[in-house]
């Protein structure tokens, strides 16, 4: 592993481990923004207008929590979106402090395309993995998001 990450361009010394992240984290996200560029979405937007969809019109701070998100990050897209027409925000009648977000009508159009792009970005994901091999894949990413959120703290 740490001879392909240097023949993928590492830093001598890199970790190979988190180099192989990267490269990963960087080609799935890669592969998600063409899949949504015909419904004009950037990667991460259509997180907001599923949590959205699921869940109905939400707190900002609570799609921040739910998207797994930051509150800067999540406030620009909700202004894309906005101007794109495909959320409303307006503020809460029982906080003054929060602002309430909702999806429009429009953004439903969206909908089966966005759907269409992850069924897909799934199936380039894991395409020739056996099951047994996803299950591996899945649970060692978990223990590393675990290790991970934990050294956060």
């Amino acid at each position: 592993m740490a001879e392909r990450a240097t023949e993928q361009g590492a830093a001598p010394g890199a970790g190979p481990v988190s180099h192989a992240i990267f490269r990963v984290a960087r080609l799935h996200k890669a592969l998600a923004g063409r899949l949504l560029r015909e419904s004009g979405l950037r990667p991460g937007q259509e997180l907001v207008l599923m949590a959205l969809w699921d869940g109905g019109p939400q707190r900002q701070v609570d799609l921040v929590a739910a998207v797994e998100s930051d509150a800067p990050t999540m406030a620009r897209s909700i202004a894309r979106l906005e101007r794109a027409g495909l959320v409303r925000r307006s503020p809460s009648p029982t906080d003054r402090r929060a602002v309430i977000v909702e999806a429009t009508e429009s953004s439903l159009a969206l909908r089966a395309r966005v759907d269409s792009a992850w069924a897909e970005l799934e199936r380039s994901t894991v395409r020739g993995l056996s099951a047994e091999q996803r299950a591996g894949i899945l649970a060692g990413l978990g223990l590393l998001e675990s290790t991970l959120a934990e050294t956060d703290r």
